[in-house]
């Protein structure tokens, strides 16, 4: 068989049907690219690669595995925005959607973490380590993430609101995570002396 022959037998990664603007949520649906469906999920996949970048950079297997946990979090929120409400019943056939349970994980994986460092107390400036330093992207990322479902809430486009809790409490997380990792440095201050 040509080569070009088995090239028509391959899915292709385009299909042109973004063209427009316009984009299809998980289970039906066509929305503009601009939407608050949209910019909820994308923000929220932006985090994902974020904190893919962080993982790869950090030599601090805890952090790596706490890393990997959330991005799997994140993936399935990710779907939960991309589901239209009146197709919510098809997500949960095949996903689990964010529970207080999760919320609560990430209250105790943040209690564990500060019990074995002494967390700052002053601004730090972001950029002790390259890891570190993809973790505070991620966390702008998530911050971001958080307003952008906040104003789906608003429209009555949010089905699960333990999203924001979710959210709110990772952005927290990975502050204190970041810090942790780089609890062997010296903290450079945000503020003070510029000589």
């Amino acid at each position: 068989m040509s080569s070009s022959s088995s090239s028509s037998y391959r899915k292709r990664v385009y299909t042109k049907y973004g063209d427009k603007g316009e984009t299809s949520l998980l289970y039906g649906g066509r929305v503009s690219k601009n939407s608050p469906h949209t910019e909820a999920y994308g923000i929220t996949d932006e985090a994902v690669s974020a904190l893919g970048l962080a993982r790869s950079l950090s030599e601090d297997q805890r952090v790596k595995d706490i890393v990997r946990d959330l991005q799997r979090d994140l993936f399935t929120i990710a779907a939960e925005l991309a589901t239209d409400p009146d197709k919510y019943e098809l997500f949960q056939q095949h996903f689990k959607p964010v529970t207080e349970t999760m919320v609560e994980d990430l209250e105790h994986t943040i209690d564990s973490l500060e019990e074995e460092f002494q967390m700052p107390t002053v601004f730090v400036l972001p950029g002790g380590t390259s890891a570190s330093s993809a973790l505070d992207m991620s966390r702008t990322s998530i911050r971001t993430a958080e307003r952008r479902v906040v104003a789906l809430s608003e429209i009555g486009g949010l089905t699960n609101p333990l999203i924001i809790n979710y959210l709110n409490r990772l952005g927290d997380l990975l502050f204190v995570l970041a810090r942790y990792h780089d609890r062997e440095l010296p903290i450079e201050r945000a503020t003070g002396d510029r000589s």
